[in-house]
């Protein structure tokens, strides 16, 4: 495999359980909308979505490093922030969250800036 093909594949993994994980969690949160306090967390514990975001960011946690190990701080930070992109379509998709004209905007903004630093060349 290629510097350049692990790169890829070790950021699409990033991004994919980044958004796993932050999708699992919204899920855990609003399941259950009755319940107060103490309740709606023990309501959320017995449920598998807060489990499966807890994984998610775990597999994330060690893909990252090896993210990481591969490029730069400022190249890795930047294209680990695609993820605002992909968590706002999950929430449209799954949660029927809108799309507002600053949200456009500003994932617009991310975009341009990781295309930028996708054509500065990536690799440590």
């Amino acid at each position: 495999m290629s510097t350049t093909t692990l790169i890829v594949f070790l950021w699409a993994v990033t991004l994919a359980t980044d958004t796993c994980g932050q999708l699992a969690f919204k899920a855990a949160a609003i399941e259950n909308r009755e319940a107060k306090g103490w309740e709606h967390w023990r309501h959320m514990l017995r449920r598998p979505w807060i489990y499966l975001g807890a994984t998610a960011y775990i597999v994330e946690f060690v893909a990252w490093l090896a993210f990481l190990s591969t490029v730069t701080l400022s190249e890795g930070v930047l294209l680990g922030m695609a993820a605002v992109v992909t968590v706002m379509v999950g929430g449209r998709l799954w949660f029927k969250e809108r799309f507002t004209r600053p949200r456009i905007i500003g994932v617009s903004l991310v975009l341009v800036g990781v295309a930028l630093v996708g054509l500065g060349g990536m690799g440590a």
